[in-house]
């Protein structure tokens, strides 16, 4: 009856062994560290959705005000009321919302329309990058 070879028996399954659990322990730290650098983040977010609220508001009130003194006629003025109304929603959304409801809505809204969130990802990463570039 062949006898069972252990890892101290064995250097070769000894040493992948202590690497295969050195990865899996890098592994779990490096998850550890993504948790908590997300938990803080959302936590400053929702420490920050006041000030953005009020700022999403002050720029609302600022476009109603000077919405009827911009150039191009009516049309113009309508659609910068428009904008300022939605900036007004904005400002209550964030005001009434959590950093973890808005990414349950976030997750919904791109399932529902993951042809024009493709597109808006696309976007924003090319403003972004635009924005970084040393192209000057």
């Amino acid at each position: 009856m062949p006898s069972e070879t252990t890892h101290q028996d064995n250097p070769v399954l000894d040493a992948a062994s202590r690497v295969s659990d050195k990865i899996s322990d890098a592994a779990a730290a490096a998850k550890t560290a993504v948790s908590d650098f997300g938990r803080n983040a959302a936590a400053t977010a929702d420490e920050n959705r006041g000030a953005a609220a009020r700022g999403l508001q002050t720029a609302a009130s600022a476009l109603h005000q000077n919405a009827e003194n911009l150039p191009g006629g009516e049309k113009v003025v309508s659609l910068a009321h428009s904008a300022a109304d939605t900036l007004t929603s904005t400002a209550d959304y964030v005001r009434e919302h959590d950093v973890s409801s808005m990414m349950v809505d976030l997750e919904r809204v791109v399932k529902n329309n993951p042809g024009q969130s493709l597109l808006a990802a696309a976007a924003i990463g090319f403003l972004v990058g635009r924005a970084f570039s040393n192209s000057d």
